[in-house]
């Protein structure tokens, strides 16, 4: 389904720019090698999926590892899918970025889900 006021692939970065902006300096540091990058679309395997977080997280790293710079993917079409408006969509692409953030901290899925949990009761206030 197309929407009526989905938004330009400009409109849609400016809102993973403002989410990056709003993550806290100290968490931004620790970002500097960390790719993020949009997708229109997730693999077919994966229909709705709304971000994807490849790479190693930091907790299982250590200090003589060679890696690849981690990448962080949002994918727009499920992002706009799911919301009825830009406010809602904004706070998806907020709580999608660190969601992913998450993974690469090495948070599991129930920290992440309380973390999104608190995120979504803070913007509805």
């Amino acid at each position: 389904m197309v929407r009526k006021d989905a938004l330009s692939r400009v409109g849609f970065e400016h809102l993973v720019e403002k989410a990056l902006a709003a993550l806290p300096e100290e968490f931004q540091h620790y970002l500097e090698n960390v790719a993020v990058v949009i997708e229109d679309e997730p693999p077919a395997d994966m229909t709705e999926v709304m971000g994807l977080y490849e790479g190693v997280p930091l907790v299982e790293r250590s200090w003589d590892d060679t890696i690849l710079p981690d990448c962080i993917t949002l994918y727009k079409g499920p992002i706009e899918r799911a919301c009825r408006s830009h406010a809602e969509m904004e706070v998806e692409v907020g709580i999608t970025l660190l969601h992913e953030i998450g993974h690469f901290f090495g948070l599991d899925e129930g920290q992440l889900e309380h973390l999104e949990l608190k995120i979504r009761k803070s913007a509805e206030s």
